[in-house]
């Protein structure tokens, strides 16, 4: 897999190469599956009027994605007799020879694999190819009428060069918002402050040291390591790569209660997991603020809102927000762990129905589940895998 990133990242490549090639990664990668039907009854629907008032860029969509018959270092032009050739003939200049559908057909879009159609819906809706808000949401509300009835929906996420840009999503996961601030890795419980209300900008007031805060914008892959990695290299001024990430993972494996071994396998074993490809993957924050307030449980009382701090959290693609917790004992009973206590249980469970409603999703483990490491690596295994739909490790 990052054999076949740095290849196409690195090396011009003809179209079938290319597309080989990204197949390969995209395959591997979270993605929305649209069956073929969906794909022609959209393309029956779709009219390109808007889109052919800007013939250029349709075109280099087209060519970022399909293979058109022409090699693209070629420095003379287009061939003629070339599948670019004859959409530029039959569907730019000609607009009535061709219908959509029967485009759709020469590019092999029908058949193609769900992560490069799913690519050239989010094409087609992008500034860069449709430089008008009007004709973009207008494609945008014919797409999701076809998307909806098989659970996906071109979302929002975002702006570019005051356009709104839009990205695939399943339904039914995940939220609409972007997170802003992520305090995570805290020694305790941090002094917060709005610097601006407005914006949503927070400073940690005083023990900065004790607590970390992502700031940056979470892209639309999710947080990985490699985003979380950079971060910490910018702010913490460390050139070395290697130094950096082994500061990371100390700072963060800190704030780990030491009176929860488990929590601390869990931790060591997906990174040990995936300690081959850990760029790749969803950086796993620990110690992770969910709800925050300045006065204390025993202050709000009845009002409390409950699991303030969650174990880990995970933001994968999609803006789906997953989050991890290591049951022990002192969740479910009292006296130290020798009598059962339902209203220490009931407040877990209202607190996660909470976060459910909110767009998380909780995954709890049992006490035994990772109480050796080597039971504990074939559940976690089994678990992350099915969570990140990937074929590694």
């Amino acid at each position: 897999m990052q054999v076949a990133e740095a290849i196409l990242d690195n090396e011009a490549l003809i179209a079938p190469e290319r597309n080989d090639l990204q197949d390969v990664v995209w395959l591997g990668r979270h993605h929305v599956e649209i069956p073929g039907r969906t794909r022609r009854e959209l393309a029956k629907e779709f009219d390109l009027t808007d889109h052919l008032m800007y013939p250029d860029r349709f075109l280099a969509l087209l060519g970022q994605l399909w293979d058109l018959g022409e090699d693209e270092s070629n420095v003379w032009g287009p061939h003629l007799g070339t599948l670019h050739d004859d959409i530029r003939r039959h569907v730019v200049r000609f607009r009535d020879d061709w219908s959509t559908e029967h485009l759709f057909e020469q590019l092999g879009a029908f058949e193609a694999p769900h992560p490069r159609f799913g690519r050239f819906l989010e094409g087609l809706a992008a500034p860069a190819v449709l430089p008008d808000e009007q004709a973009q949401r207008g494609f945008v509300e014919l797409a999701n009428h076809h998307l909806r009835p098989i659970g996906a929906q071109l979302r929002q996420e975002g702006e570019a060069d005051g356009y709104p840009l839009f990205h695939l999503v399943q339904l039914g996961r995940g939220t609409t918002r972007r997170p802003r601030n992520l305090i995570f890795a805290t020694l305790g419980k941090p002094d917060i402050r709005f610097t601006s209300a407005f914006d949503n900008d927070i400073e940690v007031a005083e023990r900065a040291d004790q607590v970390l805060v992502y700031d940056h914008a979470v892209g639309k892959d999710g947080l990985l390591w490699r985003d979380l990695l950079t971060w910490w290299q910018e702010t913490r001024n460390i050139t070395d790569h290697a130094e950096a990430n082994l500061s990371l993972y100390g700072r963060m494996q800190a704030s780990l209660p030491r009176e929860s071994p488990r929590q601390n396998n869990l931790f060591w074993l997906y990174h040990n997991i995936y300690k081959d490809n850990l760029g790749d993957v969803p950086a796993l924050l620990p110690e992770i603020w969910v709800h925050w307030d300045p006065k204390t449980v025993r202050e709000r009382g009845a009002r409390a809102l409950q699991n303030l701090r969650m174990d880990f959290l995970m933001l994968l693609q999609g803006n789906r927000r997953v989050v991890l917790e290591v049951d022990g004992m002192q969740h479910y009973t009292r006296d130290g762990g020798t009598e059962p206590d339902s209203a220490k249980y009931a407040a877990t469970m209202a607190g996660d129905r909470d976060l459910k409603l909110r767009g998380y999703e909780v995954f709890r483990f049992g006490h035994d589940e990772l109480r050796d490491r080597d039971r504990a690596r074939a559940v976690l295994t089994t678990f992350f895998r099915a969570l990140l739909k990937s074929p590694h490790p």
